[in-house]
């Protein structure tokens, strides 16, 4: 696993799991109410359990236009990518296994028309904080 990439394996692909995460999951919405993650974490004392961080990025289609959603799905997960290490190592350290996708909250095209990266990494920032804070 590359310390800033975002492999397949550490992506949430499969129907199963986003019903996993969308039914059992709990959200949390960042301070400043501009996104939100919702998360499920899995515990297992099974002493081949390999605990895991899975991510997903989502972007509703009311909340704008293709090219606008893809940049933010961009944004997102370029965030995540540069601050993920505290997250796993939280993770390992607990034995668990996280997943989390992370969405915007109150972000649409009509509010942030142009959205920038600083817009976007210090909500990531403090979601990741967050969850790994979590019990």
């Amino acid at each position: 696993m590359k310390k800033f990439g975002l492999s397949a394996e550490e992506r949430i692909r499969s129907k199963k799991e986003f019903d996993l995460l969308y039914s059992n999951g709990k959200t949390l919405v960042s301070a400043s109410q501009k996104f939100k993650a919702v998360y499920f974490f899995e515990k297992n004392l099974n002493p081949e359990f390999k605990p895991e961080v899975k991510v997903a990025f989502a972007v509703h289609r009311k909340a704008g236009k293709a090219v606008w959603r893809n940049r933010v799905k961009r944004l997102l997960r370029v965030s995540y990518r540069l601050n993920k290490e505290s997250l796993i190592n939280s993770c390992y350290s607990k034995n668990r296994s996280l997943f989390v996708a992370f969405s915007p909250f109150s972000v649409n095209c009509k509010n942030y028309n142009k959205i920038n990266l600083k817009d976007v990494m210090p909500d990531i920032i403090e979601l990741i904080h967050s969850l790994g804070q979590k019990k």
